[in-house]
């Protein structure tokens, strides 16, 4: 073997060797990133978030009820759709009333309006994603309390004119998780009352975050929700119920 072939025989190896560990460190996992794909294959990046002083209520995989008879029967959403997660942050004091506005710790909302939910989290699957919780039935008395911290109409359904889709059961205020439930980075954080919050996404920076919020709104609108325009993360059924008066979670 002449000098030319042994050095080429020796460049294969070093290069074979190098794709082997490349494979090696990432079937181990060190290759995991923070990242996930797109419909149109761009990247998605997702940031934790800590102390955010949320209740949050999930267990099991599989529905542990039988499907109530009509649409407009109040339920609890992991009963129905325990691969939603659940992270309340009206149950906790990190919001901005600075503190706990209902006492309960599971997401309710109208039967038809959770068949919506799980249509838009088993499509969201498909790219690795799904959905968490933020608020979803809210109290009359907890619309009151909202009102009273923030009596600006556009955020807050003035309970004197109303009440809020919320009140009905029928809104929900959601976001996205990757499949180890942590949140993705999104336009800002829940409650965030600036323009940066609206559906105009060309004033956001993070391009993922645009992305995802984007992703977000289009999975929810094909699934028969409306999106409020101030705030990504609201949206409502576009089946309409009345204001629930009397209704109260267990806790």
């Amino acid at each position: 073997m002449d000098k030319k072939t042994m050095i080429l025989a020796l460049v294969v190896c070093v290069f074979g060797f190098v794709i082997f560990i490349m494979l090696a460190f990432r079937v181990l996992g060190g290759g995991h990133s923070n990242k996930g794909v797109l419909p149109d294959g761009q990247s998605v990046q997702y940031s934790a978030v800590t102390g955010s002083d949320s209740v949050e209520s999930n267990s099991g995989t599989q529905p542990t009820q039988s499907p109530p008879k009509s649409n407009s029967e109040m339920v609890r959403v992991r009963d129905y759709a325990p691969e939603i997660r659940v992270s309340l942050r009206y149950a906790g004091k990190k919001n901005m009333t600075g503190r706990r506005l209902y006492d309960y710790n599971d997401a309710y909302l109208r039967y038809g309006t959770v068949k919506k939910l799980i249509r838009a989290q088993k499509q969201l699957e498909k790219y690795g994603v799904g959905l968490e919780i933020w608020d979803a039935y809210r109290t009359v008395d907890a619309q009151k309390k909202l009102w009273e911290v923030c009596p600006n109409a556009a955020y807050v359904s003035d309970p004197s004119k109303g009440y809020s889709s919320h009140t009905r059961g029928s809104a929900v205020d959601v976001t996205l998780v990757d499949a180890d439930g942590t949140e993705m980075v999104m336009p800002t954080g829940f409650d965030n009352l600036t323009k940066l919050a609206d559906r105009d996404y060309s004033d956001i920076d993070d391009e993922f975050a645009r992305e995802n919020a984007k992703l977000l709104e289009k999975t929810m609108r094909s699934c028969g929700f409306t999106p409020y325009k101030e705030e990504w993360w609201h949206f409502t059924d576009k089946d309409n119920y009345d204001v629930l008066k009397d209704f109260v979670p267990p806790q």
